[in-house]
């Protein structure tokens, strides 16, 4: 057997099996055109210390507006975003799934989650920020699909 043939292989089964450890799933919301704000309701169950500034920042970075609310919503709220976070440890703590919802009228309209499949396992992928990690799913979440 030729050592070289039966080690070439394993950089791309790594690349593979590690590129496979995330999880992605968007419905993005299908009209924004009406959507220049939003209430985000206070998760205080959320221990990842950055995900409401990161969630923020991208909903503005896509032309939307937010407003924090706890308790019940304001009343001119007429769409609201939900979120959960959490996170593991593996010699430090880190974001290893998250869901946004966005609803109106009491109707889910968007959906976002990120998730580390086992944890993460071996990628180096797990120790990146909230904001790498969650850019992408609030950039698809909140894409203007009527442009």
């Amino acid at each position: 057997m030729n050592v070289v043939k039966y080690y070439a292989g394993i950089p791309a089964i790594l690349v593979v099996a590690l590129s496979a450890c995330t999880a992605v799933k968007v419905r993005p919301i299908e009209d924004r055109s009406k959507m220049a704000n939003v209430c985000i309701e206070r998760n205080p169950a959320v221990q990842v210390s950055d995900f409401l500034p990161v969630l923020r920042d991208g909903l503005s970075r896509n032309g939307v507006r937010s407003f924090v609310f706890a308790g019940d919503p304001p009343a001119d709220c007429e769409f609201i975003v939900t979120y959960t976070a959490r996170r593991s440890w593996d010699l430090a703590p880190y974001l290893a799934h998250a869901e946004i919802r966005v609803e109106r009228d009491g109707l889910q309209v968007g959906y976002g989650e990120f998730h580390l499949r086992g944890g993460g396992g071996y990628s180096m992928f797990k120790w990146q920020g909230t904001k790498a990690k969650m850019d992408p799913v609030i950039d698809q979440l909140f894409a203007d699909q009527a442009l």
